[in-house]
This record gives C-alpha cells, sequence and structure tokens, in this order.
C-alpha cells in the first residue's frame, strides 16, 4: 500500500533511501510514512533529551522561564513544521532537522563550541552540526550494518540530508561546516545527485526557523529576566553590536528605519515590562506577531519567486531582505543586553577553562574513564588524534550539569 505522504511522488525511492535497508515491521501498528519513522526515532534519542539541561543563551539552571536547548528545539520545530506545510513540501522532514539542528551542541552553548573547536584542532576541529550529523549516522545507537558498526539511527536519505546546514567538509578559511573527515563516507551517500555545496529546501526551512526563533525567542529571554527592555534601548551601543555581530556595513539610517518598522507593529510594547500576567500575555502576543511577520514574508518571498515544487533541490526558500535585517536588528538586541554582559563573559572563561581541564584529564585517564558506549572507539583509536576525537565525542555529550560533576570528579575540584 502507498503511504499518503509518499503518493505524490515528489520524494522517491531515492529520498526514502536509509544507510540500511530495512524490512517492514512484523508488529501491527499505525501506518506510518518513512520520514514520520524518522521523527519518532529523533524524539526517543538520548541525545535529543539531553538537550533538556544545555544551555540555549541562559543557563538552564538559571530560571525556570528561559529557553534550554530542548525548548528551543521544540520551538525551532513548530515553526519549521508549519512554514514547510504551508509550502507544499514535506513537514515531517522540516520537523526533524529543526528536532536535530542543536544535537550536536556541547555543554556551554556556543561557549563550549569554541572551546572545543581549538583543542580539537589537531584531530579535524569541532563544529555543532558536523557533530549533528555524527550522531545521528553513528554515536546515537539505533542501528548497524552488516559489517556490526553502528549507523546511528539509520534516517533516510531526505531527512539526513534537511539536517546538513554546511553541507561541506572544513575549510581553513570557513569556520562552518558540516563533516568530519572520518565521516565522509556517510556524507557521500546522503549527498547523492545533490547539487555541490547546495542546501536542499528543507534544510532551508529548518535553518530559517532556527532563525526566526533565535531571532524573536532570545528577546523574549532577556526582558523576562530584566536585560532587555524593548521601551528604552540605548540605540547607538545595539547598532554597534548588530554591526560587530552580523552586519557589518549596516548603517544607523538603516537600522533606525528597520528599529521603526518593527516598532510600528502593534503588539510593540508601549510600556516597560513588569512581571505581571498581563505583561506576558503581551509579551506573548508579540512573539506571535513577529514569527508570523517573518514566515509570512518568507512564504510570500517564495511563492512569487517560482512555481514550486518547494521541495528538496526544485526551489529555494527566498528570504527578503528586509526580514534578513528585521531578525538581525533583534539578535542583535540580545547579544548587546544579554551575551556582552560582563558577569557573562567572566562566566564563559571559566566554561573554557572547565572544558580543556577535563579534555586533558579524560585522554590521561583512558578508556576506564569513559562512558561504556564509547570504550570500544577508544580501543579501536589508531593512534592519539583518534583517541582525541573519541575524548571530544565524550565531552561533546555532556550536558552543562555533567560537564561539572565530571569536571568535579576527574579533577577534583568544581568549577
Amino acid at each position: 500500500m502507498t503511504s499518503r505522504a509518499d503518493s505524490s511522488g515528489l520524494y522517491d525511492a531515492h529520498a526514502r533511501e536509509r544507510i540500511v535497508a530495512e524490512p517492514p515491521k512484523r508488529v501491527e501498528a499505525p501506518e506510518r510514512t518513512a520520514f514520520e519513522r524518522d521523527r519518532a526515532r529523533l524524539v526517543h534519542a538520548a541525545a535529543f533529551r539531553r538537550l533538556a539541561a544545555k544551555t540555549q543563551v541562559v543557563g538552564p539552571e538559571t530560571d525556570d522561564f528561559v529557553r534550554n536547548r530542548l525548548t528551543h528545539s521544540l520551538e525551532v520545530a513548530q515553526v519549521a513544521r508549519d512554514l514547510s506545510r504551508a509550502l507544499g513540501s514535506q513537514p515531517d522532514i522540516a520537523e526533524t532537522a529543526a528536532l536535530a539542528h542543536d544535537l550536536g551542541h556541547p555543554p556551554f552553548g556556543h561557549n563550549g563550541e569554541r572551546a572545543l573547536a581549538d583543542l580539537s584542532e589537531p584531530c579535524g576541529g569541532f563544529e555543532g552540526n558536523a557533530q549533528t550529523l555524527r550522531l545521528l549516522t553513528r554515536l546515537e545507537a539505533k542501528t548497524s550494518g552488516p559489517d556490526g558498526r553502528s549507523v546511528g539511527l539509520n534516517l533516510t536519505r531526505a531527512t539526513l540530508d534537511a539536517c546538513t546546514k554546511y553541507p561541506w567538509r572544513r575549510d581553513p578559511a570557513n569556520p562552518k561546516f558540516g563533516v568530519y573527515d572520518d565521516d565522509l563516507p556517510v556524507f557521500d551517500w546522503l549527498r547523492t545527485g545533490a547539487p555541490s555545496g547546495r542546501l536542499c529546501l528543507e534544510a532551508q526551512v529548518m535553518d530559517l526557523a532556527d532563525d526566526v526563533a533565535y531571532s524573536v525567542h532570545d528577546v523574549e529571554d532577556g526582558i523576562v529576566a530584566g536585560k532587555v527592555e524593548l521601551t528604552r534601548m540605548d540605540r547607538p551601543a545595539v547598532f554597534a553590536t548588530v554591526r560587530d555581530w552580523y552586519l557589518p556595513t549596516a548603517s544607523d539610517d538603516e537600522l533606525d528605519d528597520v528599529l521603526a518598522g518593527l516598532q510600528a507593529q502593534e503588539s510593540w510594547p508601549t510600556r516597560a515590562y513588569d512581571g505581571s500576567r498581563a505583561a506576558l500575555a503581551a509579551l506573548k502576543n508579540l512573539t506571535s506577531d513577529l514569527i508570523g511577520r517573518f514566515c509570512g514574508a518568507v512564504q510570500a518571498a517564495t511563492f512569487a519567486a517560482g512555481p514550486g515544487p518547494f521541495i528538496r533541490y526544485r526551489a529555494d526558500l527566498v528570504v527578503p531582505e528586509r526580514t534578513r535585517l528585521e531578525m538581525a536588528l533583534l539578535k542583535g538586541v540580545a547579544a548587546h543586553y544579554v551575551m556582552q554582559a560582563q558577569e557573562r563573559i567572566d562566566l564563559m572563561v571559566r566554561q573554557r577553562e572547565l572544558i580543556a581541564e577535563l579534555v586533558t584529564a579524560l585522554l590521561d585517564r583512558g578508556e576506564d574513564a569513559l562512558d561504556p558506549s564509547l570504550r570500544g572507539d577508544w580501543r579501536e583509536a589508531a593512534d592519539d588524534l583518534a583517541r582525541l576525537r573519541v575524548v571530544v565525542d565524550q565531552v561533546a555529550s555532556l550536558t552543562d550539569v555533567s560537564a561539572l560533576t565530571w569536571h568535579a570528579r576527574l579533577c577534583g575540584r568544581g568549577a
């Protein structure tokens, strides 16, 4: 029987192929498409659960309201699913890619990523998106190949391709990349037939949904935490941060015009946030309106660019320049008031030191200090560089709290 998502013919057998062929399920269960199975595997993965204790912007232990990597991923997934469905592509693919997009992030957010990138330079570097591919196709146990080696969750080609935000190898000129050298075989398999360096449309949807959620929700968290007040911003300082972090050529006049456009939105606050239920409701209305504003503009521009179908490599997502500017401005607000706060900068220094000490301790102690699932990789490692990669896999898997616990146990003191 042909499943409902496959009957359109838009996602063919090539898109639905898995690394290891799987026989039909023998147990009776509700009919599911290949892409619905992918989503279920991701939701039940241990790496996905660990996101609940990993930093998004503010540490998950600091406040009950702020987002962690898991809640952020769920919100990105909702945006991606809605936009994908509106475009007529397969929403389960975009949603699974969104749920998976931060799996490879280590403890302490981008700060931990930078620390591991420096420490792993000798063995090929570290990048959260390349680590995500490694988790999905190797580290997360679900299926093994004929040789007995893990192929991770054994997701379909279309889903793995959608999870690949940077479909290229490491380049010294570009810190962003999507695959380590020892994962190239599976990368080459999933990219079979794909134009070199081009993201499939579903990956573009995932990336846009991440940008939308990031730009809106980090500001929301900053407001509730008392660090951001939209009714009285230091415009010169915020604009300088926008240029420093996101838009180096943007002028004050251009950013003033973009901000004026956002402020003209009916739900933009006109009074200071006071934490009341009414203020919380107003803030939620603002975030909802901003998400609708950005996604609506992208949907309209994408439809205007061509007839579709809007799937894989038959179309591209179109993000209007004005929408890019609006999102970058909001990200700049969060960057200035939250990410550049002095207490956060001081904490980040200590976090990087902790990760470096933890990597050194694990290299010194060897196999017995690792999780049982990684000890076989240590034994099979051909040299010190391969063993360093195993240690990086171990540290990257830790949550913020478990990194502190492991450090206290292996290094004899806490953070």
